[in-house]
């Protein structure tokens, strides 16, 4: 016959003590997850930077007419021409950029 051991039970308090520091760890992760996602998706900028390599190229090959000024998904785009050289300034929120291309 096979001999049953006896395995200690643990109580019901200790049981939802783990309960409760496991979701918990589960949701630090997951709001730290949610966090660096959400930050990637803020400062997503490959639209604006594909536009201006396309504002750029067509600028330098004659293409357009300067000076030129844009609206582009909420970026403001203004290209000049100063002495030969095509300067290109996209800006948002107060925050600017600024490429020089060569003509």
């Amino acid at each position: 016959m096979v001999i049953l051991k006896k395995i200690q039970a643990a109580t019901l308090v200790e049981v939802l003590t783990a309960s409760v520091l496991i979701i918990i760890v589960f949701m630090v992760a997951s709001l730290s997850f949610n966090n660096v996602f959400a930050n990637q998706i803020k400062r997503d900028h490959t639209a604006i930077e594909n536009r201006v390599k396309a504002l750029g190229y067509f600028s330098i090959h004659g293409t357009m007419k300067l000076p030129y000024a844009e609206d582009f998904e909420g970026w403001e785009i203004m290209i000049t021409s100063e002495s030969g050289k095509t300067v290109l300034v996209y800006s948002k929120e107060g925050v600017e950029h600024e490429k020089v291309f060569a003509r």
